[in-house]
């Protein structure tokens, strides 16, 4: 015969329920920022070519934006309520995977921006005063902005994310990336 299960949630349940808090200096400094307007420009990418025609090559470009997008806002609510700790391997290297994020993120949105100039100049036919078709001339350059936008807000943040990096002493690095911040004195807020 199995023991009753118990009423109360066992302590390490109750804690870690009670730890989340929203990190407010991460929301309002330089990292949050570029987090939310990397989230939104994602946004505007790959709803603007989910919503017209599109074949070929743009299906990589809708994938990276919406990969990128989803990893994004993980990351923001992973720091923003200071949960990043929990993932497993990467917690305690935080600053390094943000970076590493970041410059995967730009680099893959280059190759996303490059394929959505070339489709715009391919569609670039219908762009004539007088075409009576439908075309996705317009939705494939404001696309094709909205990548040159991510792009740059993503290399934004690792030179960010580097420099925050480079910032901490050598011998304080770990503790840095695992906790957010120092040891012993104030937490180093990623924003």
């Amino acid at each position: 015969m199995l023991p009753p299960p118990p009423r109360q949630p066992p302590p390490q349940a109750r804690a870690a329920r009670g730890a989340v808090s929203l990190q407010r200096a991460f929301l309002r400094g330089p990292l949050g920022v570029l987090r939310l307007l990397q989230l939104l420009a994602g946004a505007a990418f790959w709803i603007t070519i989910a919503t017209s025609r599109y074949q070929g090559p743009v299906h990589f470009a809708l994938f990276v934006s919406v990969l990128f997008w989803l990893l994004t806002l993980g990351l923001y609510f992973l720091t923003l309520l200071g949960k990043h700790e929990l993932v497993p391997v990467l917690g305690s290297r935080w600053l390094v995977v943000n970076v590493a994020h970041d410059l995967l993120a730009a680099a893959l949105y280059g190759a996303a921006m490059g394929i959505m100039i070339s489709q715009t100049q391919s569609h670039s036919y219908c762009n004539l005063k007088d075409y009576q078709m439908s075309c996705a001339y317009h939705a494939f350059l404001a696309a094709a902005v909205c990548g040159g936008l991510c792009l740059g807000l993503y290399l934004l943040s690792a030179l960010y994310g580097c420099c925050r990096h480079y910032q901490a002493p050598s011998a304080e690095k770990g503790r840095h990336d695992a906790a957010g911040g120092a040891e012993d004195g104030p937490p180093l807020v990623l924003g």
